[in-house]
């Protein structure tokens, strides 16, 4: 059987669109499959979110990202990215999922929910923030608990808790109190998380200091319900009324997605993914990995960033081999 297609690129943020910048520039039959929008999670994180990283290192294809800030904001970034991905000509189907994935010889069958494809090879570079850490508490399927913080101006003059202690954490807490809010936050260490912005970690400290913004440290979420909350603290149970509780618990990868294909992955609690440094070909012959997929459950170590590259390595690869 002949494959229609070089490559099938999964995941259309970032690192699954440089993949296809690099199959475009080598003259190979490419398509990025994405189950929501272009550059999903992006588009899913706050607002007002500002990058951690500078423009020129969000970069991709070499096409220069022009910010107004240092700092480029999400607003930026999405206009950044579909600005590419028009001037380049890629090809992608949106809100399109894949569902399986089968091997016959060395042809590889993606069957997604809208129609079935053929293809020597596969680009997996589908992120991991579709999967939020759930709080596993009575009454977390209410509809006034989110695991995606959006808009600050929904939450005025409404009591809102927020789990966490991390960026999204504290961008929530302090966005939502500034439009007029009455803020809980409910933090499972003893402090603000070392890895929040530092221009940022400042003004929530100062806020929880003088009290406008409550946290309970050392906390735990026991019980949600309707119109109030109950809370783990080391002093004792503690009830408190509440419209909306915005749990930013963090994400993770999909990674039975990748157990199903035949991936490997670690036994520790990391479960990284099996891939070669060098190539990003995984134990499943044809089958690579991009992004921050690559690094398993721990999701801090890889970034648009420092990810950048592994589009140039897989080509190669792939091109290696075909000759």
């Amino acid at each position: 059987m002949k494959a229609a297609l070089d490559i099938i690129i999964i995941g259309a943020g970032p690192i699954g669109l440089s993949c296809a910048l690099e199959a475009r520039n080598k003259g190979l039959n490419y398509l990025i499959i994405e189950k929501g929008t272009l550059v999903n999670s992006l588009y899913n994180y706050p607002v007002n979110m500002t990058f951690f990283s500078t423009s020129e290192k969000l970069e991709i294809g070499g096409v220069p990202f022009v910010s107004n800030n240092i700092k480029p904001t999400r607003n930026e970034s999405l206009e950044y990215y579909r600005r590419v991905t028009i001037s380049a000509e890629l090809q992608l189907h949106l809100f399109e999922e894949v569902i399986r994935v089968n091997k016959n010889n060395d042809v590889f069958e993606v069957i997604t929910s809208k129609k079935n494809y053929t293809t020597n090879n596969i680009i997996i570079a589908s992120g991991f923030y579709d999967l939020p850490y759930l709080l596993n508490v009575p009454g977390e399927e209410l509809p006034k608990v989110t695991h995606y913080y959006k808009d600050p101006h929904f939450y005025a003059f409404q009591k809102v808790l927020v789990v966490g202690a991390s960026n999204s954490a504290v961008d929530a807490a302090l966005e939502t109190y500034r439009k007029g809010a009455e803020v809980t936050m409910v933090i499972r260490d003893k402090q603000i998380g070392e890895r929040v912005k530092y221009w940022v970690r400042p003004d929530i400290i100062n806020r929880l200091n003088d009290g406008t913004i409550k946290a309970y440290y050392n906390s735990t979420i026991a019980t949600i319900r309707k119109n109030d909350v109950d809370i783990n603290t080391p002093e004792g149970l503690v009830n408190i009324t509440n419209d909306w509780v915005i749990a930013t618990t963090g994400y993770q990868p999909n990674l039975s997605f990748l157990e199903k294909i035949g991936i490997q992955l670690s036994e520790d609690e990391i479960r990284k993914p099996f891939y070669n440094n060098n190539t990003h070909e995984t134990n499943v012959n044809g089958i690579y990995l991009a992004g921050v997929i690559c690094g398993g459950m721990d999701t801090h170590s890889l970034f648009i960033e420092n990810s950048r590259e592994h589009g140039a390595k897989i080509i190669e690869s792939i091109l290696r081999k075909a000759t």
